[in-house]
This record gives structure tokens, C-alpha cells and sequence, in this order.
């Protein structure tokens, strides 16, 4: 798998924007990205050094739309620890 398919997309919350303070990185990854891959990229593409990856699988959801009744796509967040002094930019900026 190409590195750059590993991370999809930052997640920003409330919850995970105070967390940039203490050097954790949320991301939305790859359903098959294992934590090895995760960090690799992440120190890749960012260049950064990883501390610690930890993943979560977010489960479906039902959602409906009147009678139109669905679910959300299953996914995987990472949560990503870097050392201490190390910062992600795009999340700074934003």
C-alpha cells in the first residue's frame, strides 16, 4: 500500500484539538493500515518522529432520511503521539 493511501484525511474535533497541545494527532486511515504502516507514513509525509500509534475501529451507524433509511461507512481512526517538540503544521495553521 502507498503511504500516501494510508491517511486519508486529519480529523479535527473539539476533543482532539486540545489534545494537539500535549503532541496527539488525530487521522482518519486506511480500514487495512496496520499501526506500522500508519507511522511510516506519518513520519513520512510530515516528517516528524512517531512516538505512538494507537487505532480505533468506528463502527457503523444507522442514519435515516425520511423513509430512506441507511448506515455510515465503517472506519478507522489513528491517534498518533509524536516526540515531544515535534509539531504537525497543518493543524497549527488551521
Amino acid at each position: 500500500m502507498n503511504i500516501y493511501q494510508v491517511v486519508k484525511r486529519p480529523l479535527v474535533t473539539e476533543r482532539s484539538s486540545e489534545q494537539i497541545d500535549n503532541g496527539i494527532y488525530t487521522f482518519e486511515v486506511d480500514r487495512n493500515a496496520n499501526k506500522g504502516q500508519i507511522r511510516e507514513a506519518i513520519e513520512t509525509i510530515f516528517k516528524v518522529s512517531v512516538v505512538g500509534v494507537n487505532t480505533l475501529r468506528v463502527h457503523r451507524k444507522q442514519r435515516g432520511r425520511g423513509r430512506f433509511a441507511g448506515y455510515t461507512q465503517v472506519s478507522k481512526k489513528a491517534i498518533v503521539r509524536l516526540k515531544q517538540g515535534d509539531k504537525i503544521e497543518i493543524f497549527e495553521s488551521a
